[in-house]
């Protein structure tokens, strides 16, 4: 089972105030600046990067996962620009309609309405071009902030996934959310 996804060809996607784009090694700063701040991170299951070239390993997990038809991860800059301010995308999706979503902001673009912007055109394209049925977000407990974007995008709040995620040497108790195509709403 192939997702009805072209490998060779990144769709770009656009919203009102954003480009999301093909992340590349053009952004190796941009991607330094947003997971070398302890901020972003907090409820990241990354340390702070300590120098630049961090970036190409995750530069590379995206174009990987990208090629192999399991997940997308976006840039995402400003209108017209070509840095990034942040990511979102796919983690993983599977043949069986389901998947996983992840997204992250430099801390100066908090509390603006780029994350929900961007997750709205994400979530779409997913449904719609990506045939998920199902969309999950694992929340680090705590993370305020992003259980706020997924409630106001429809989103349930499931449970709680006890001691799911295992970094940094400690186990992470995981609110898990979840959207289902028939209870999104593009308004």
């Amino acid at each position: 089972n192939v997702l009805p996804m072209n490998p060779t060809s990144f769709p770009t996607l656009h919203t009102e105030r954003l480009d999301l784009i093909e992340i590349t090694q053009e952004h190796v700063s941009d991607l330094f600046a947003l997971f070398g701040n302890e901020k972003v991170v907090r409820f990241y299951n990354l340390l702070p990067f300590k120098n630049e070239s961090e970036g190409n390993r995750i530069i590379e997990l995206f174009q990987t996962r990208f090629t192999n038809q399991t997940g997308i991860r976006w840039g995402i800059a400003l209108k017209n620009t070509t840095a990034i301010i942040g990511t979102i995308g796919y983690n993983s999706y599977t043949t069986n309609h389901k998947a996983t979503i992840g997204y992250d902001i430099q801390a100066d673009f908090w509390n603006k309405g780029f994350v929900t912007e961007a997750l709205q055109k994400v979530i779409d394209y997913g449904f719609n071009e990506l045939q998920i049925n199902r969309i999950e977000a694992e929340v680090m407990q705590g993370n305020f902030a992003s259980e706020k974007v997924l409630t106001k995008l429809n989103f349930e709040k499931e449970g709680v996934l006890r001691d799911w995620m295992h970094w940094n040497e400690k186990h992470y108790d995981m609110t898990l959310f979840a959207l289902l195509r028939k209870d999104f709403d593009i308004n």
